[in-house]
């Protein structure tokens, strides 16, 4: 191997950065917590904001930590308002990072989170692998 083997082939892959919240008043955490656990098991480091986050403090904490995603978790029906309104509040800020929905969404609302700009959508126990994979493709396809 030369000197000059520095190509960007040669490098270790970005560890990716993920902020996970819980937009709202809903109070269920135990999935959110499941998740950054899957993330950070899959070399992935994990921002977790918790519980009753705004839009702002998510794109405040994205914007800090130079993060590569969001992740939500929705469990009291708010993602048709609330998921739309995370990827505008991202836009805004003149921010390109996707928005990934995990909990309870009905299958009939997934394209208008589609429409709406959201990159991905996993229902309840999604496999783990399945979780990274959406998180590492939504990523991917913005960086593309």
């Amino acid at each position: 191997m030369s000197a000059d083997s520095n190509s960007a082939t040669d490098e270790a892959p970005e560890r990716l950065r993920i902020v996970l919240a819980k937009l709202g008043l809903d109070g269920h955490d135990r999935g959110l917590k499941v998740v950054a656990r899957i993330l950070r098991d899959a070399g992935m480091e994990v921002i977790f904001l918790g519980l009753r986050q705004t839009t702002s403090s998510i794109v405040a904490a994205v914007e800090q930590e130079d993060a590569d995603a969001v992740g939500l978790s929705m469990h009291n029906a708010g993602h048709l308002t609330l998921g739309p309104k995370m990827v505008q509040a991202l836009a805004d800020a003149g921010l390109d990072v996707p928005v990934v929905i995990g909990g309870i969404v009905p299958a009939e609302d997934e394209p208008l989170l589609y429409q709406a700009g959201v990159a991905a959508v996993l229902g309840p126990g999604a496999p783990a692998t399945e979780v990274v994979e959406a998180v590492r493709a939504a990523v991917a396809q913005r960086t593309a």
